[in-house]
């Protein structure tokens, strides 16, 4: 029998989702052990003054393994 947690973070990327997504799964495990999987919960972009896209922003639902 296993017992799941889930936490929810924000991340962010200049190059896009896929790296946003990246670098918070990154972060997270690195206190957070036994991470099974993530669910992309909002994706904004913040834009520069000529409506060019400045940096992506996801929110992450994430979910592990209690011990």
């Amino acid at each position: 029998m296993s017992v799941a947690k889930v936490i929810e973070i924000n991340a962010s990327s200049s190059k896009g989702v896929e790296d946003a997504v990246q670098h918070g799964l990154s972060k997270a495990a690195e206190s957070v052990k036994n991470i099974k999987g993530a669910w992309v919960n909002e994706i904004k972009v913040v834009t520069k003054g000529d409506g060019t896209i400045a940096e992506w922003r996801v929110n992450l639902k994430i979910s592990f393994v209690v011990d």
